[in-house]
């Protein structure tokens, strides 16, 4: 089942009845059954892609042993470097999807509040960030972001409905055209 909290949250503050809410939430957990989000898509998809790079380094790495089958010394010390670049290789992959899933969570909980993703990203201290099972931020974040709202506020979007008007010159120039033009007529 698809987690519709958010959904929930965000028709609430629409002002729609709890009727209405269950109506839609019904309706989108029947018709999108087999919905990704975008960052889940983009984890898997990652992973996905790695994980054949390194089962065709793995290959190669066998075709490589067959060939030294004849030297045992060889093999050995052949298998043991081998077994160290298997499991470097498999750290950096555990480390760039962690990586890959906090920036995809940070993505996600940072839409819409800031004006620029990947600076405010990148003036975060993702060792003090935790992620839940699913993906989504559990904690580390608030403190940092309070933190960036009062030194760096223009990061980050207001919640102010007061939206200035300004009037182009475009627009000015052309009343002043119009009263002439009327004015001859």
């Amino acid at each position: 089942m698809i987690r519709m909290e958010w959904l929930k949250k965000l028709l609430e503050a629409q002002g729609l009845s709890e009727a209405q809410i269950k109506t839609i939430t019904e309706g989108v957990t029947t018709n999108y059954t087999g919905y990704v989000p975008p960052y889940r898509f983009e984890i898997v998809n990652t992973a996905r892609k790695t994980a054949a790079r390194t089962l065709k380094a793995r290959d190669k790495q066998l075709e490589e042993l067959q060939k030294a089958l004849s030297n045992e010394a060889a093999l050995k010390e052949q298998i043991a470097q081998l077994q160290a670049d298997n499991r470097s290789a498999s750290e950096k992959f555990e480390a760039d999807l962690n990586d890959l899933r906090l920036s995809m969570a940070l993505k996600s909980s940072l839409a819409g509040k800031v004006h620029d993703l990947d600076i405010v990203a990148g003036l975060l201290d993702k060792n003090k960030i935790e992620l839940d099972d699913v993906g989504s931020v559990k904690g580390g974040l608030d403190d940092q972001l309070e933190a960036l709202q009062v030194s760096k506020a223009f990061l980050f979007v207001t919640d102010s409905g007061v939206k200035p008007r300004f009037k182009s010159a475009s627009r000015r120039k052309r009343r002043k055209i119009g009263r002439g033009k009327r004015s001859l007529f």
